[in-house]
């Protein structure tokens, strides 16, 4: 199995790492669907377990055997693994590797929609939520209350993004996603599939979720919206339900992600 002791920061198998953008990386030559970035050994074992292909790894030398033996473990021990000290790592990279490891990882093609709602009763869906770190954070909150999906729209942030998988634990890489297109094709689908679509927004026709819940159909869309803004017009228009959490103290919202756990918590009680 390949290790290299980085010696020369120009090396060209280190393109990945170089200081390169989620953007740049997700348009990499080379690669058919782009790549991420996986942080953290328990991050990397999830991307493999998942079955994503690593490209390369980088490690800090105390890592370069868990590394090694996770390779083994999922059949990928023709992947590179490039080591060296801390400070040259951090000048490669431009950020401390406080985890110790950090793997290059072949992006997977995103599943057809209808493949993820087959199966599904409870999914949520990201409408232009931009900031990653409320994506991951979404992730891994509605990934432990029990989400079967989530779908995110056209301008939401890419749960691929490297901070979105890190703040997530590597639960993007767990909970089945895929991106959607607009509100009349993604309604239809919805709709078609049997899921009832719950908006969570404030307005005047908004339901108790509390009470919502507690009669809640058999298969339910969560959707939320972007920080600030809100749902879009079309967002709500295409709700069969409009609810809210009641809320005291006159605060009249939560971070998305706080209202995206207590939502799927009150609906998988």
């Amino acid at each position: 199995m390949p290790v290299f002791t980085i010696t020369d920061l120009a090396d060209s198998r280190l393109v990945d790492y170089a200081h390169q953008t989620d953007v740049a990386l997700k348009k990499a030559r080379g690669t058919e669907h782009g790549l991420y970035l996986a942080e953290s050994l328990l991050v990397f074992e999830r991307a493999l377990r998942a079955g994503h292909r690593p490209r390369s790894v980088l490690s800090l030398g105390g890592s370069v055997d868990d590394a090694l033996e996770l390779l083994r473990r999922y059949d990928a021990q023709d992947t590179p693994v490039f080591s060296g000290p801390a400070a040259l790592l951090e000048e490669l990279t431009g950020y401390v590797l406080h985890r110790g490891l950090i793997a290059s990882m072949h992006r997977p093609a995103l599943p057809d929609p209808s493949a993820l709602l087959a199966s599904a009763r409870r999914i949520v869906v990201l409408e232009n939520v931009s900031d990653p770190t409320n994506v991951g954070a979404i992730f891994r909150s509605v990934a432990a209350i029990g989400a079967d999906a989530v779908l995110v729209t056209p301008r939401c942030s890419d749960p691929f993004y490297r901070r979105a998988i890190r703040v997530s634990m590597g639960t993007v890489l767990q909970v089945p996603w895929t991106r959607v297109g607009e509100w009349d094709v993604t309604r239809r689908s919805l709709t078609e599939a049997g899921f009832h679509i719950a908006a969570l927004a404030l307005t005047d026709e908004a339901v108790d979720l509390r009470g919502f819940a507690a009669t809640a159909p058999d298969r339910v869309a969560l959707v939320l919206g972007a920080e600030g803004d809100g749902l879009t017009a079309e967002a709500i228009a295409a709700a069969h339900t409009v609810v809210q959490i009641p809320m005291a103290h006159g605060i009249d919202s939560l971070n998305v992600a706080a209202t995206a756990a207590v939502a799927m918590y009150a609906l998988a009680l």
